[in-house]
């Protein structure tokens, strides 16, 4: 019986890819096999030593300890692509309302007070205070094209506007999706010179914080927008809030509030509502949910932050899975012990991706302790887990 730990309230549908039989899953158990999370900090959390893997029903993993797991061989788990329809959704009314100034103007309508003949010439007098621009024929920026800034970049193209990416990693899966009406520019620079308004799509790591800077705002031609729904650091709100003192920026529109945004009139700002729909959360839960059974059952890693996607297919034979340091010769050693074990090795894969490893091993008996033992002894192992045969 897997036992299954979650530390936020995950979306039932992805609760139920977890066979009764099999699973058990609840906010409280005593040396649980995996962690399901949401936002919860894990930080600070003492992560029992009997967890194999931790899965983030999101997107980001800012609130996991990664590198920590890493040196412990878990592979930690998200769902990109998941949510990204959510996301689109919200950076495309983001720009939208940014263009209408709509929340000015509703908040103006609020205010307003009277009836009848009063109210309409209030009404008429106040909107000149409110007019916006058109989106057909400026230019969009978009910074990142994986799953959402594909969306993003193919429905601003479908309203007329004029679209520019920034993404050097781009995967070709995203290739394949994106729009060629898309140009793509070799530099940040370039983008934002280019841009009337610019939408970052970027994981938050050291080398996108602080990604949008004065600098890069300076080369916006006046009264661009800005929108932010990827993570709050990567762009520098004091610089944002400069821009838009200064007429750089017509609005700046994120999902990661601060006092100094809320404060600013000309911010709109959201309290992290980019994946918050029914249909963005299952979809993580169950992404997430399904990559955790493969890899505790099958030890098959797909979806992975820290380790490399590892898939091979499960035959009526032994496995072994194997999370090391990546070294020279480790599969040799493995071989080796294998051998001198008299096991015979009937499929075998190892990836690797930057320091780690990862290697899956089908094997036509079962494996002794004693040869656990030794295989555990090789330096630079870092987990070991003898999953026999598959579950019938």
């Amino acid at each position: 019986m897997y036992k299954v730990l979650t530390l936020n309230n995950i979306a039932v549908a992805g609760l139920r890819r977890f066979p009764r039989d099999l699973y058990e899953v609840a906010s409280e158990l005593p040396n649980p096999d995996a962690i399901m999370v949401r936002s919860a900090s894990m930080h600070d959390m003492d992560i029992p030593q009997s967890v194999a893997a931790i899965g983030r029903a999101g997107a980001g993993v800012n609130n996991i300890p990664v590198d920590a797991m890493s040196k412990r061989g878990i592979p930690v788990f998200n769902a990109p692509g998941a949510n990204a329809n959510a996301v689109k959704e919200l950076a495309v009314a983001g720009l939208l309302i940014a263009a209408r100034n709509i929340c000015d103007a509703r908040e103006y309508v609020r205010a307003l007070s009277g009836d009848g003949e009063e109210l309409e010439k209030a009404i008429e007098a106040g909107k000149k205070r409110f007019v916006g621009f058109e989106l057909p024929g400026r230019t969009l920026g978009v910074i990142g094209l994986g799953a959402i800034g594909v969306q993003v970049a193919n429905v601003a193209l479908s309203m007329g506007m004029k679209v520019v990416g920034f993404d050097p990693k781009i995967t070709v899966r995203s290739a394949w999706q994106l729009s060629p009406g898309v140009q793509q520019v070799d530099t940040l620079d370039n983008l934002f010179k280019k841009s009337d308004a610019v939408t970052v799509h970027v994981p938050l790591v050291d080398a996108t914080r602080h990604l949008v800077s004065k600098n890069r705002l300076s080369l916006l031609p006046d009264n661009s927008v800005l929108i932010n729904f990827a993570r709050g650091g990567v762009v520098d709100d004091a610089a944002a809030i400069e821009a838009l003192n200064r007429g750089k920026l017509h609005a700046y529109v994120c999902d990661f509030p601060t006092a100094e945004l809320i404060a600013h009139p000309k911010v709109i700002a959201l309290p992290h509502l980019g994946a918050s729909t029914t249909e963005a959360e299952e979809n993580c839960a169950i992404m997430v949910a399904e990559n955790i059974r493969e890899f505790l059952e099958n030890g098959n890693i797909r979806s992975s932050v820290n380790f490399p996607e590892t898939i091979m297919p499960r035959a009526d034979a032994y496995r072994i899975t194997i999370a090391n340091a990546n070294v020279p010769n480790m599969v040799g050693q493995i071989s080796s012990r294998l051998g001198h074990a008299g096991l015979n090795i009937e499929d075998l894969l190892n990836k690797s991706k930057g320091e780690l490893a990862y290697t899956l091993v089908d094997l036509a008996g079962p494996v002794s302790d004693e040869t656990l033992k030794s295989l555990r002894q090789i330096k630079g192992v870092l987990t070991l887990r003898n999953l026999g045969k598959p579950l019938s």
